[in-house]
């Protein structure tokens, strides 16, 4: 089949030039790009100085600590992950029906909430210590040893908490979709339960949890809260100290350019694993694995190893949040509306403006037809693999830029100043959150039109109606729960952001996020609870969407 463009080729200039839907598509794309060409050019800067002494100080401290993270993070979340999916896939045992939906609920946890939580409870006047005192009549801490809480050891355990749902929903669904004859097979050969764990399930189920590694570990470079509260000097760290502590914003970037090339890295691995992994069904539809009952004490071990990181990552939290914030509702009442309303304005902004974008860049791809519309679609997405300081550092400098051109322009034409017309607004927060979450919604509302038969477009396209009646009548209403999902999903990772929050917002400008941040900074956990209760309530909102999920695919006959 011949390559060589033409005129008729879905993406010749002929097609652009006369489809404004396709040109809009373009335009959203580059707007999405620019933070990335930002942090390419403000790296090529000179700061010579500034590395040497990052060289001969922390810089190295911030790479081992960023790949220690990453290492152990990877390893606690597929052993959890995997773990847990298999044991919900392979065995019943009480209360599994709840367990298999409500593993998942750690993940409405942001991991600065959970870090607070654990901190306070762990840590020398906390519960558990205060406990172990009263039992055991100690005195002081020299009386006993007690593992380090704001550590790098205690920032991995936080992490992998909130973070091993993505490895538990991708390896289940591996699982459930292997064939029974193959384990089985296995079983009649003489290998027992393990070795057929070993040597058939989980080198199926392989290629789905690199995906979940993968994503926990773009949570885990992205990470601001966590680190800083816990005194553990990151890559994402260091941004912030050499930005606001050493007054270089081109060395930032330089950092942040570091952090990029992480993400691409790992998403190229996660595609190389991938792809070296792969394995067809040569059969028709097969009966899914069968669910082999436990018994006595094997039974009750398998619901307590479930429980476990629920009761940590998300009981606790919820728990100890709810108490605070009974005891103290009569306080900062008036800061956490207004901060509340802030979270909520801007979330709903950023929502409908991030569903916008992403639908007229995936109906852009659907009219276009083209692969090459797909790739140009597919970068515009890249601000969800790149870290929220990063992006803010990238959306910062050209704000500026645009700022500083209109006041220039106004005061020699109109000897009008304008000021900062976007630079640290709301406004600026809010095409921020859109840029760096818009791949939520474009992938959504893509994989929601490709499900419409191409038909329905030459149908009405036959009736007279042109792209945009097409995509109003007819498209809209047939997506319209997918649209609600992306919004949704949005919203609520709008309203846990805190790295681009904290660089972007106005001065005297709070959201719940930061003044959760703020307040437990300070070791003021009880007056922040009430507004972090809040993010963790919006946070469930997915969960139960994933939840729901899980419950129709196991209703659903095989077949089906």
């Amino acid at each position: 089949m011949s390559t060589t463009a033409n005129s008729t080729s879905p993406f010749s200039l002929a097609r652009l030039r006369f489809d404004p839907w396709v040109w809009l598509a373009l335009a959203i794309a580059a707007l999405a790009i620019v933070p990335i060409a930002t942090i390419l050019m403000l790296s090529w800067a000179d700061n010579q100085e500034i590395w040497q002494h990052l060289l001969d100080t922390v810089f190295w401290i911030y790479v081992k600590n960023t790949l220690m993270l990453c290492l152990g993070v990877a390893l606690f979340t597929s052993l959890m992950g995997t773990g847990a999916a298999w044991l919900v896939t392979r065995f019943n045992f009480p209360l599994k029906s709840v367990l298999v939906w409500a593993l998942l609920l750690p993940l409405a946890v942001p991991s600065y909430i959970l870090a607070f939580v654990i901190t306070d409870q762990l840590e020398y006047a906390g519960f558990v210590q205060k406990s172990l005192r009263a039992l055991f009549s100690w005195q002081t801490a020299r009386d006993y040893w007690f593992p380090e809480i704001r550590s790098i050891q205690g920032a991995i355990a936080v992490l992998s908490l909130v973070l091993y749902p993505y490895v538990y929903l991708l390896a289940r669904a591996a699982f459930v979709e292997q064939a029974a004859q193959l384990f089985e097979m296995s079983r009649c050969l003489g290998k027992s339960q393990t070795q057929s764990f070993f040597k058939v399930a989980l080198p199926l189920a392989r290629p789905a949890i690199v995906v979940g590694v993968t994503l926990a570990l773009m949570e885990t470079i992205n990470e601001y809260g966590t680190v800083e509260f816990f005194a553990v000097p990151t890559l994402t760290a260091g941004i912030f100290d050499v930005w606001l502590n050493m007054s270089s914003l081109s060395a930032a970037a330089q950092i942040a350019l570091m952090l990029v090339s992480f993400s691409i890295l790992l998403l190229g691995l996660e595609r190389y694993s991938r792809n070296a992994g792969k394995f067809y069904k040569l059969t028709g539809q097969s009966p899914a694995m069968f669910a082999e009952p436990l018994s006595g004490f094997k039974a009750w071990l398998a619901t307590a190893l479930c429980l476990l990181p629920i009761s940590l990552g998300f009981i606790l939290p919820i728990t100890v949040l709810t108490n605070y914030a009974l005891r103290n509702l009569d306080q900062g009442l008036e800061q956490y509306l207004n901060s509340a309303w802030n979270s909520f304005s801007l979330a709903i902004m950023a929502a409908l403006l991030t569903t916008i974008l992403g639908l007229l860049l995936a109906y852009g791809v659907r009219l276009s037809k083209s692969n090459k519309m797909r790739s140009i679609a597919e970068a515009a997405t890249l601000g969800y693999a790149i870290p929220g300081a990063v992006l803010a550092v990238g959306i910062l400098y050209p704000l500026g830029v645009f700022d500083n051109a209109v006041d220039s322009v106004m005061k020699a034409w109109f000897d009008y100043p304008t000021g900062l017309l976007l630079t640290g607004t709301g406004g600026a927060l809010v095409l921020a959150y859109s840029l760096r979450f818009i791949a939520l919604s474009y992938r959504t509302l893509d994989a929601s039109l490709t499900k419409i038969t191409p038909e329905m477009d030459d149908a009405s396209r036959i009736l007279g109606s042109r792209s945009g009646k097409t995509l109003w009548r007819i498209h809209l209403p047939l997506i319209r729960p997918s649209v609600l999902t992306a919004m949704l999903l949005v919203f609520v990772d709008t309203m846990k952001e805190l790295p681009i929050t904290l660089i972007l917002r106005p001065f005297n400008f709070d959201t719940l996020s930061t003044q959760v941040w703020d307040l437990a900074s300070l070791e003021q956990l009880e007056q922040s609870a009430l507004a972090a209760l809040t993010i963790l309530l919006a946070g469930i909102i997915p969960v139960i969407i994933m939840s729901r999920n899980i419950g129709s695919s196991e209703r659903r006959p095989q077949g089906q």
